[in-house]
C-alpha cells in the first residue's frame, strides 16, 4: 500500500474518532467539570479524541501537511449523520447536500495537495519564529472570545489554530523520530517541539470545549476550517507544499474550497439533537456501546 493512502486512510479514522467525540462533548458540554469527570461518557470522548490524535499522528508520518489537514473536515461530516443516529431522526435534505459538496471540494483539494520534497520538517529557526507567532494569534483569537457576549466562534478559530500548528510541530517530531530513533529525544528542536505540542493540544482542547457551549454545527466548522487553513499556510510558507497544476491547478483548488465552504455552511444549520440534560444520558447510552 503507497503512502498516501496509508495516510488518507488513517485521516478519515482519525476523523471519525474525533466526530464521534465532538458529539459527545458537545451534549455535555452544558456541565460544569467537576460533574463531567465523575461521567464515563465523557472519559469516552476524552479516549476518542485520544485515539482520533494518534491515528493523525501516524498519518503525518506518511503524508505531508497538505495532504494530511483538510480532512479535518470530514468531521464535521461524520458528525452530523452521527448526532442525527443518536437523537433518532433522519439526516435532511440541506444536511445531505451539505456533506455531498464538503466531501467534492476535499476530493479537489486532495487531488492538487503536493509538495517538492516529500515528508518536509521545520527548521530550528522556523519552529521559533512559528511558535512566536502562534502565541500572538492565539493571545488575541482568545483574548477576543473571553469577552461577554462575543462569539464564541472567536474561540473555535483559536482551537482550529492551535490544532493546526500542533500537526506541523508533530509532523516534525514523527519524521525526526523515525529517522534518528532514540537519539532524536536528545536534538533540541525536537525538545521544544514536544513541549509545544502538549501546550497546544491542551490550549485547543480547552478552547473546543469554551465554544461548544453555543452548540456543535458553527463551532466545530469554524474550527475544522481554521485547522487546515492554518497548516496549509505552514505547508506553503515553511515546508515547500505546492499546489500541483499551476495556474489551472490554483484555480481549481480555488473552486474545490468554495464548495467545501458552501457544504460546511450547509452543515452549520443541522440540528444535532436535543441537548436536554435529562434525555441526553439515555440517548448516549443506547448510542455507544459500554
Amino acid at each position: 500500500m503507497s503512502a498516501p493512502i496509508t495516510a488518507v486512510l488513517l485521516c478519515v479514522a482519525s476523523a471519525a474518532g474525533y466526530a464521534a467525540a465532538a458529539v459527545l462533548q458537545e451534549r455535555l458540554a452544558q456541565r460544569p467539570i467537576g460533574v463531567l469527570v465523575r461521567m464515563p461518557l465523557w472519559w469516552l470522548a476524552i479516549a476518542l479524541n485520544g485515539a482520533g490524535a494518534a491515528l493523525h499522528v501516524v498519518a503525518l508520518r506518511y503524508g505531508p501537511l497538505s495532504l494530511v489537514q483538510p480532512f479535518g473536515v470530514l468531521t464535521l461530516v461524520l458528525a452530523v449523520p452521527l448526532a442525527a443516529v443518536i437523537a433518532r431522526r433522519a439526516v435532511t435534505r440541506v444536511e445531505g447536500r451539505g456533506i455531498v459538496l464538503t466531501v467534492a471540494g476535499l476530493l479537489g483539494i486532495l487531488m492538487l495537495a503536493g509538495t517538492a520534497k516529500g515528508v518536509a520538517v521545520l527548521s530550528t529557526g522556523q519552529l521559533l519564529g512559528l511558535l512566536m507567532a502562534t502565541a500572538v494569534v492565539l493571545t488575541t483569537l482568545g483574548g477576543w472570545g473571553a469577552v461577554p457576549g462575543a462569539s464564541v466562534l472567536w474561540s473555535a478559530a483559536a482551537a482550529g489554530v492551535a490544532f493546526g500548528v500542533s500537526s506541523a510541530l508533530t509532523q516534525t517530531v514523527a519524521v525526526h523520530v523515525t529517522g534518528d530513533g532514540p537519539a532524536a529525544l536528545l536534538n533540541p528542536a525536537v525538545v521544544v517541539a514536544g513541549v509545544a505540542i502538549v501546550v497546544l493540544s491542551s490550549a485547543g482542547t480547552l478552547f473546543t470545549q469554551r465554544s461548544y457551549r453555543g452548540g456543535l454545527g458553527a463551532p466545530l466548522a469554524v474550527s475544522t476550517l481554521a485547522n487546515p487553513v492554518a497548516a496549509a499556510a505552514i505547508g506553503m510558507v515553511l515546508l515547500g507544499e505546492r499546489i500541483a497544476g499551476g495556474g489551472v491547478g490554483a484555480l481549481v483548488a480555488v473552486a474545490s474550497a468554495g464548495a467545501a465552504a458552501l457544504g460546511v455552511s450547509l452543515l452549520t444549520r443541522a440540528q444535532l439533537g436535543p441537548r436536554t440534560p435529562a434525555k441526553i444520558a439515555p440517548q448516549l447510552g443506547q448510542a455507544c456501546p459500554s
